[in-house]
Formats: structure tokens, sequence, C-alpha cells
């Protein structure tokens, strides 16, 4: 799970809405995942952050099939999705018999204790 930070933060507080987003540099328009101070590919300072679509394709994944602990039920995916905006994140998919490689999916939100919510993907 992304670290709650000052880069991070703002990211954080959109999940509480259940929005996606992602930093769009200003510079070279580049997005990029997870929030950062600076752009990965100009080194333009701060990028703000965009709201996307949450569409994407799944590029690998994996099925865990023993839990690491009491707190997570097993069988379940683990994917990295591609956005349809380029960026890449790393979370479940659901649901799992389902996941394959190159599977459409859409975002929806795992919701947390404290208000904030988590991404995971549905394949569609």
């Amino acid at each position: 799970m992304i670290p709650v930070d000052e880069t991070t933060l703002a990211w954080w507080d959109a999940t509480r809405q259940r929005r996606l987003t992602v930093q769009r540099c200003a510079a070279c328009g580049h997005h990029q995942h997870h929030p950062r101070p600076v752009c990965l590919a100009c080194g333009g300072p701060e990028p703000p952050l965009v709201d996307v679509t949450g569409a994407g394709v799944v590029e690998t994944f994996t099925v865990v099939r023993r839990a690491p602990s009491p707190a997570f039920t097993a069988p379940y995916a683990v994917a990295v999705v591609a956005l349809d905006e380029g960026p890449r994140l790393l979370s479940n998919a659901e649901p799992w018999p389902d996941v394959t490689v190159g599977a459409r999916v859409q975002v929806r939100w795992r919701p947390l204790p404290d208000g904030r919510n988590l991404p995971v993907f549905v394949v569609v």
C-alpha cells in the first residue's frame, strides 16, 4: 500500500471520494503513478494530480493461494494493470478465476477503516 506522506496525501484524499488519480506533468504531459515530487520523464517539479477513467488491461498477474496472514482470504489475484492513460498500478484483480493477461478491467473501491478507499480492479 502507498504510504501516506506529503507527496501522497492528495492521492489518498481523492480515494475518499472514490476518484482514481495519477500525476500528469505540466511540462511534458507524462502520466505517472505513484505520486512523486518530480516527473520521471523530464524532471519537472510537482506534477499535479488528474482524474483518470480507471479502465485498463492486465499486463501480468499471480494468484495467491496461501494467504500470508489470517487477514487475507486466499485465493486472490494480484495484478499489474496498465491504465488506459499509461501508468501501471499493482492491485488486486477480481474475480480471480477470470483474470487473464490482456483482460480489460475497471477500477472498483474497497473501503478502508479510516474512510479512504483502496483501488481494486474488476474484469469487465
